[in-house]
């Protein structure tokens, strides 16, 4: 087993072949590799660490739409009864599948829609500007959907982004956000400021920030808080209601292998899910299970994060979503965060010993700290641009190209291997070689 540290420096023969297949021979974590299908290029397997912007497909994905296809087949509108799956409560499916990886409890958790969607809903019962509590603070350079979210929410309630958007730098000559920082603008505008959302991992420099620190400063200045954990879900280990955060959101194709465009899910917090004075957006499928199909004209909550809710289920857009969360509650998220662990710290020192060795400026701007990332690094290769993606995509590996200068890899816990980094050390090697 490899050392954590970033900055122990690399043994010999660390990044042989031989190493790192020894390595994953010895780690339980490996066999789930099996259990996905790795993208062919040039007559070998990819190495695919692009997981932060879609992930791998399970093997059991096929299986399960068939599953779908064949009971819309045989039973028309009766499968939403008689399916193998009953469609009418399909969405109860993700429960425990979610709260696991949100660390929310069953009823806090729901599947539904498109990332940005939620957003928008969910920022309808959060963001209720009045008087002087108008503004809501963000980090830098957020991902364009957010800032686009944002800014068009603040129009909408007739507020002026340029005033009412306080985004969070990183601070001179560095990549990350502080806290502190965070905490610092509550402190001095908390009374003017109605929500704080962030992204919980940054998706440019990989970031993971302090979610119960930040979510702490946001109550006591008397905002919500809440979190877009796009890059987070499936990725970080999460503790949402013990952090007490008031609303999360997140996608499901990237780090949660649920295929291109799948459904996203949603976290309420508890305390939140049963209020009556909280404004939201209703349809038919947020009422009262029980009580749906009598067809009433007055909505009635089903007092739960299902209460978000409009729509019935998408089933052959959710099939995969369900296998692909058995997969988690299988190995355990917390078990796939140490064996990220590992893979992330062995891939940072591959890059460091590149730079090394070819006495070149590899920059990773993503924390070194575990406790401060996940499975993603980006890096700056100074000097070389986008050329130096491209030519690593034609040696076969995936990467992500962000501009203006990064590269992002994701070594996903779940079907990246140790030998897929050591490859990956020999193609950069090469490509750096001046």
């Amino acid at each position: 087993m490899t050392n954590n540290s970033s900055s122990s420096e690399p043994q010999a023969n660390e990044f042989s072949l031989q190493h790192a297949r020894q390595l994953d021979s010895n780690d339980p974590m490996q066999r789930f590799r099996e259990r996905f299908h790795i993208p062919n290029i040039g007559g070998r397997e990819a190495i695919y660490m692009t997981g932060n912007s879609l992930g791998l497909q399970p093997k059991s994905a096929q299986k399960a739409i068939q599953t779908e296809l064949d009971d819309w087949a045989k039973w028309g509108v009766e499968g939403h009864f008689h399916a193998h799956n009953p469609w009418v409560d399909y969405h109860e499916r993700f429960a425990l599948g979610l709260a696991h990886i949100t660390g929310g409890k069953p009823h806090e958790v729901v599947a539904m829609n498109a990332l940005t969607v939620n957003l928008h809903l969910l920022l309808v019962s959060f963001y209720q500007p009045s008087g002087k509590r108008t503004k809501i603070v963000c980090e830098a350079k957020a991902f364009p959907s957010d800032q686009y979210a944002l800014e068009s929410q603040i129009r909408f309630h007739g507020g002026n982004p340029e005033t009412d958007l306080i985004e969070i730098q990183p601070r001179p000559g560095t990549h990350f956000i502080e806290e502190s920082d965070i905490e610092a603008v509550l402190e001095e505008s908390g009374e003017e400021i109605a929500l704080v959302l962030m992204g919980g991992v940054h998706y440019f420099s990989g970031q993971l920030l302090d979610m119960e620190r930040i979510t702490r400063a946001a109550h006591e200045a008397g905002a919500y808080c809440g979190f877009d954990l796009a890059h987070a879900a499936g990725n970080v280990v999460l503790q949402l209601h013990d952090w007490k955060v008031d609303f999360a959101c997140w996608c499901s194709y990237k780090y949660l292998n649920s295929g291109p465009g799948a459904v996203a899910g949603a976290f309420i917090h508890e305390q939140h899910t049963q209020r009556e004075d909280l404004p939201r957006f209703e349809g038919w499928w947020g009422h009262d299970a029980q009580r749906r199909f009598l067809m009433e004209p007055k909505f009635e909550s089903m007092g739960t994060a299902e209460a978000w809710q409009m729509s019935n289920a998408p089933v052959l857009n959710m099939a995969v979503h369900a296998v692909a969360l058995d997969l988690f509650l299988e190995a355990g998220l917390p078990a796939l965060r140490e064996r990220g662990d590992r893979l992330t710290a062995y891939l940072e020192r591959a890059i460091h010993d590149v730079a090394k060795q070819n006495e070149v400026r590899l920059e990773v701007i993503t924390p070194s700290s575990p406790e401060r990332r996940g499975s993603q690094l980006s890096v700056v290769a100074h000097g070389y641009g986008k050329a130096l993606f491209d030519q690593l995509t034609e040696q076969g590996v995936v990467a992500d190209w962000r501009e203006p200068n990064a590269i992002r890899m994701a070594p996903v816990p779940l079907y990246n291997s140790f030998e897929d980094i050591a490859r990956f050390h020999a193609i950069f090697l090469e490509a750096t070689a001046l």
